[in-house]
């Protein structure tokens, strides 16, 4: 049996206003509403709801033959129940058709796993609440924000009582593996890691209407003919792209719904693989070793690394205020701050302060507000500066409420260093009394064997060089 696993990422972010200097102090409302809704509207009268309502017909007519996977972010769905509710309601009916599975992300769909892992495990849960109470079925699989993942995240997923988690097959902990097998984490193995095939997804999400591309036009017929073409040495392959890949980056006129029209039955009749969710996956396929991931990576940018969020010092400024906060927020219950909270660290934010403008530079001008990554930050510090006043003033205490929550963390991180110490130092300990022992034992066997002359074969007594 082999599969094939086709997942959606479906995300808008939250676009901050224009907030200004004097701004800070007078002015708490943060988001550009009107921007909101306008692309959010867009974005849904060009791709969600035409596809949604071929997704829909597709997947009654092949009845169990076609299956996808969706992850929809928390802070999309907030603005769908806002904007545009009949867009909730169109994936309500591709639930219930039985042959869709959603996936569990953060709310926020933020960078949290690269800072805090109580902030991730919260939003994590958050967002997994979300979809059960949208869609009636808690998720069981996992997409961390942009497929970021490491060896810890992935530990603290399992954990948490996910059994797959996606991620990009990068080049560089591959090495000679392909992407089209099962794989798991070096941590903990329960924990089944799927990796995206990029070039197949890529052809799709990026190169299906570029005229330039060699491979021009990109028919289904073609592109099952490349499946069949890995089936000899693939077990799996996984097709993971941005949902607004069809009639948005890829507009109708490129022919891109029908070409999403035709592949179940191209994909069913022409090639072995079998259309499945993750959690079919992870039910179904066994890996076939661990993939060892110690740095974070990313389906982002040439380098499938995290550097599009955090590659430079603006990003790098922001992102550390940001979370400074992250402790003074948890002692404050009032709801619009902790919305905020929630809205500041949508990683789109760090995305527009990105430098980086050669082979990528197109792909982060998209639905970017900003004239420059500069401009980018100095409206996100405007409004982090005027929410951590706001928090200090929401803050339980005497006005130094920030300084306590700082020394608490301090004797916090300090107290964790003393256990993980006693911890090492009991370890080596015991390990020492194992040797100790071990070497008494080999001493005394050498001493009766070298007076009885069985040890060596040699005389009594006589050195063994």
């Amino acid at each position: 049996m082999k599969g094939l696993c086709l997942v959606f990422e479906v995300h808008q972010p939250l676009r901050l206003r224009r907030y200004r200097f004097f701004d800070i102090g007078s002015e708490h409302y943060y988001y550009d509403d009107f921007t909101n809704e306008h692309i959010l509207r867009k974005v849904a009268a060009n791709c969600y709801l035409p596809a949604n309502k071929l997704l829909i017909s597709l997947l009654k007519h092949y009845q169990g033959k076609f299956r996808i996977a969706f992850s929809i972010t928390g802070v999309l769905l907030d603005q769908l129940e806002l904007y545009a509710p009949e867009v909730l309601d169109s994936f309500r009916e591709l639930a219930e058709t039985g042959n869709v599975e959603f996936l569990a992300e953060t709310y926020s769909h933020s960078l949290a796993s690269m800072s805090s892992r109580d902030e991730f495990t919260a939003q994590v849960n958050a967002h997994s609440r979300r979809i059960e109470e949208l869609f009636g079925k808690a998720p069981t699989s996992f997409r961390n924000t942009e497929l970021v993942y490491s060896d810890e995240i992935g530990n603290w997923i399992a954990e948490m009582g996910f059994k797959s988690v996606l991620t990009e097959g990068a080049r560089h902990i591959l090495g000679w593996r392909s992407p089209d097998y099962l794989y798991c984490n070096t941590l903990n193995p329960k924990l089944k890691v799927l990796l995206r095939n990029f070039t197949l997804s890529d052809d799709i999400a990026f190169r299906f209407g570029n005229r330039e591309w060699s491979e021009w036009p990109l028919t289904v017929e073609k592109f099952s003919s490349w499946i069949n073409a890995r089936a000899p040495k693939a077990e799996l392959i996984n097709l993971f792209m941005d949902y607004e890949t069809f009639g948005e980056h890829q507009k109708k006129e490129t022919g891109i719904f029908e070409f999403l029209k035709a592949l179940p039955a191209e994909v069913i009749k022409k090639t072995p693989f079998n259309f499945m969710t993750p959690s079919d996956v992870a039910d179904r396929f066994e890996p076939v070793s661990a993939i060892m991931v110690p740095n974070p990576v990313s389906w982002a940018d040439e380098e499938r690394d995290i550097t599009a969020w955090l590659g430079n010092e603006l990003q790098d400024a922001a992102f550390s205020k940001l979370y400074e906060l992250e402790q003074m927020v948890r002692t404050c219950s009032d709801p619009a701050l902790l919305s905020d909270w929630k809205y500041l660290q949508v990683s789109d934010h760090f995305y527009y302060m990105c430098t980086k403008f050669f082979s990528d530079g197109a792909v982060h001008a998209y639905f970017n507000p900003y004239e420059s990554p500069y401009d980018a930050f100095m409206n996100y510090m405007n409004i982090l500066s005027d929410f951590e006043r706001r928090l200090q003033s929401a803050c339980p205490g005497d006005g130094n409420g920030h300084e306590l929550i700082q020394l608490r963390r301090r004797l916090e991180m300090k107290e964790e260093i003393v256990e993980r110490l006693e911890t090492e130092l009991h370890n080596l300990r015991s390990k020492l009394k194992k040797l100790t022992v071990k070497g008494g034992k080999t001493a005394t066997r050498t001493v009766k064997g070298s007076l009885s002359g069985k040890s060596t074969g040699k005389s009594p007594g006589k050195p063994v060089l």
